[in-house]
């Protein structure tokens, strides 16, 4: 039986349409495995690679990472984007927060060592002692004389300042500055050395963080800021009687203190007396000694300086040899050498 055209044609768009359907759903046709496991079915729901697969939101919300990363994730066919947030510049609050490191608090004195202060009279190395202890600040600044041309003090005051300062609790920044540039070079002990090196580093600190406020904290441990010692004596030869001078080096108390309560050792005995002075400066101080009588000539020597618990020691430091001079027999024994004996002259003598 004869097919008209018009039916034909109608075969023609059928098959043309389930062609089209089988594309559009199945891809090429070739009846790859799907995810299902079975050959040749149909998947109706979106493509399984997009990021909105299996339930996804269609508008991602980005999300925060720990590190501060914000990731979000686009429709289908889109790039996918990593963004970093960068964070605010660092605040010069000194307040800790989520985006700021805490200030470091500024160094503090380093230990002296303790200064004996056998007076119980405040000078400076004893108030360098009370200053060790930041809390003890303003006390120690009610000992330190208000007005002294002594760089010593004067460098104790500024410090004890701006200690005040940097913790919030008063002081003057001016006042540390001002005297901190007409001290320059004028501090000559050790202790005076470190507590103006301790300044500076406040107000270094106080110009890169003007309104900041720390708690200081009392150093402990490190190298001290005296080496006291004997440097050495002034010569390598002595005999018993010769004057020697001790040279000491690093003292961290008051000189008048050590001339009053110290004591001289040469050879193991104890020299008479309390130490007496040759000179002074800063931190150097020399004693002036005598030497003993010994047992036995040459004998190499060491010299001990005690003041209170505190004694420092050269081994070795000279030699003590016999005296060139050695008394007369003609005079009587016990007569001092250099001196005449008290006999009749002639001009007394009796006459005939």
């Amino acid at each position: 039986m004869a097919v008209s055209l018009g039916m034909r044609i109608s075969g023609l768009l059928v098959v043309g349409a389930v062609a089209v359907a089988v594309a559009a759903f199945g891809g090429d046709g070739s009846g790859g495995p799907d995810r299902g496991g079975r050959e040749g079915t149909i998947v109706t729901v979106g493509p399984s690679d997009s990021p909105r697969a299996h339930g996804s939101s269609a508008s991602p919300t980005p999300r925060t990472s720990p590190a501060g990363e914000a990731s979000g994730t686009v429709g289908p066919g889109g790039p996918h984007h990593t963004h970093t947030t960068t964070p605010p510049p660092s605040s010069a609050s000194p307040t800790p927060s989520a985006g700021n490191k805490p200030l470091l608090s500024p160094g503090w004195l380093p230990r002296g060592p303790v200064s004996p202060n056998a007076d119980a009279v405040p000078d400076p190395s004893s108030v360098y002692d009370r200053l060790r202890d930041p809390a003890r600040c303003r006390a120690a600044l009610k000992v330190i004389p208000p007005v002294s041309a002594d760089p010593e003090w004067r460098v104790l005051r500024a410090l004890a300042t701006a200690c005040l300062a940097v913790q919030g609790k008063g002081g003057s920044w001016e006042t540390a500055a001002r005297e901190y540039t007409a001290l320059a070079g004028k501090a000559d002990t050790c202790k005076g050395r470190a507590a103006y090196a301790v300044l500076g580093g406040l107000l270094d600190f106080h110009r890169q963080h003007p309104d900041a406020t720390v708690q200081l904290q009392a150093s402990s441990g490190g190298t001290p800021a005296c080496a006291y010692r004997i440097a050495g004596v002034d010569r390598d030869e002595a005999q018993p009687g010769d004057t020697v001078g001790i040279e000491l080096r690093g003292t961290y108390f008051d000189h008048a203190e050590l001339l009053r309560y110290g004591s001289v050792l040469i050879g193991g005995r104890l020299l008479p007396g309390p130490p007496v002075p040759r000179s002074e400066s800063g931190d150097e101080l020399v004693l002036s000694a005598v030497v003993p009588a010994l047992d036995g000539y040459p004998k190499t020597v060491d010299v001990v300086v005690r003041y209170g618990a505190v004694e420092v020691r050269l081994v070795d430091a000279f030699t003590v040899v016999a005296p060139n001079v050695l008394p007369s027999p003609s005079v009587p024994s016990g007569t001092p050498q250099g001196m005449l004996s008290f006999g009749p002259l002639p001009a007394h003598l009796p006459r005939p």
